[in-house]
């Protein structure tokens, strides 16, 4: 936690559950990810934390913007960002959001299907389009596979339709799944794109531009390599697979650039026992799954979690939220120990939560208000 944050929460004590969010520490991340790859074109994934203060700076930083809807467009020109700097990045698109964006100027839209290839056709007259490719997604903590892209052959066809149409088939994109462990992951995906670029240069049509998502990490429970080797693994799947001739490079990260920026403060509700033979407690949040930890959905993200004041030896706990669901369990499977001192009415602090966590909150499922963010 930065200290930033720290004195905020101690000095303002909001109420719970809330995020707070460090700005300074998200610039830190994009001057980073600027530093490690500064071939590439960073549009920040807005979905990751629609907060207008987290655009505001990364605009004035120079970024550009991975958008997913209608509102994540106005939220960018609403906050002066370029229509040329953003990229409808969405492949499942209504035909009149296609051509609100093509109106305010957007001029570069992502597809994966014929039908969505003929809306952008039609709404969107000379954009530049990419196709996005089913690709593995082994090693990610939060895999985004099936339901985008989609296979190779047919993309290639689809980009040949897509000149035919009127567009300009600008490049391919993929991505690896979010929180991706696996530094390999990017070579095979970069590999199969540039054989993609090499059959369609076969039919005069030649891409410009490999976009390769986003996968960069937080910091969450497990240890993750630091941004330079991600950086280093990409570049070398890049320049292995298309050698001297370097494509255009777009990244969309959103995880690793607001993942660790951001604490949410939530405060222990009750601690029960269940008893049959189970010792653990179980110890109930004011946050949930609907109002912020959306992705401890499977247990497949795992926050680090603080007690401050609370220190000595600890139990195995369940975690669990506040709502009358019984999906609204946090941690049954996965090991946590909090100490055996903590009590009802405890502050409890979940870190590197600043990624698609107050995106993700209900609009008041069973009354409780979504999270409310505080951005430094």
């Amino acid at each position: 936690m930065s200290e930033r944050i720290a004195r905020f929460l101690a000095e303002q004590t909001p109420d719970t559950p809330c995020l707070v969010v460090d700005l300074d520490l998200i610039a830190a991340a994009y001057e980073a990810l600027r530093h490690y790859l500064p071939l590439a074109r960073i549009y920040y994934a807005v979905k990751a934390n629609p907060a207008a203060e987290i655009v505001g700076v990364l605009n004035r930083k120079g970024a550009s913007f991975d958008v997913a809807s209608r509102g994540e467009i106005a939220l960018c020109l609403g906050n002066r960002v370029a229509p040329d700097r953003l990229s409808f990045g969405n492949t499942i698109k209504k035909e009149k959001d296609i051509a609100y964006a093509y109106q305010a100027g957007v001029r570069l839209f992502a597809f994966d299907s014929a039908h969505e290839l003929e809306k952008l056709a039609r709404a969107a007259p000379g954009a530049s389009v990419f196709c996005r490719i089913l690709v593995t997604c082994d090693g990610a903590e939060w895999p985004l596979s099936r339901k985008f892209g989609c296979a190779p052959e047919m993309a290639i066809e689809l980009l040949r339709q897509a000149r035919d149409a009127g567009l300009d088939p600008y490049g391919i994109s993929f991505h690896v799944g979010s929180q991706q462990t696996d530094l390999e992951q990017w070579d095979g995906a970069v590999g199969t794109a540039a054989q993609m670029f090499s059959a369609l240069a076969e039919a005069d049509i030649n891409l410009r531009m490999i976009n390769i998502g986003g996968g960069f990490p937080a910091q969450y429970s497990g240890e993750v390599p630091g941004v330079e080797r991600y950086a280093q693994a990409v570049m070398a799947a890049i320049t292995r697979h298309f050698g001297n001739d370097l494509p255009e490079i777009i990244i969309e990260p959103g995880r690793s650039l607001v993942g660790d920026a951001g604490v949410i403060q939530s405060e222990v509700v009750l601690i029960a026992e269940k008893g049959g033979g189970d010792d653990r407690r179980w110890v109930y949040l004011d946050a949930g799954k609907f109002n912020g930890l959306a992705e401890t959905m499977d247990e497949s993200i795992k926050y680090r979690i603080v007690t401050p004041g609370r220190r000595g030896s600890a139990g195995p706990v369940v975690l669990a939220g506040p709502t009358c669901d019984s999906a609204d369990i946090l941690y049954e499977k996965t090991e946590y120990r909090l100490p055996l001192a903590l009590r009802v009415g405890d502050k409890i602090e979940i870190l590197s939560a600043g990624a698609y966590t107050a995106s993700y909150a209900s609009v008041g499922f069973n009354g409780f208000a979504p999270i409310r963010t505080y951005c430094i």
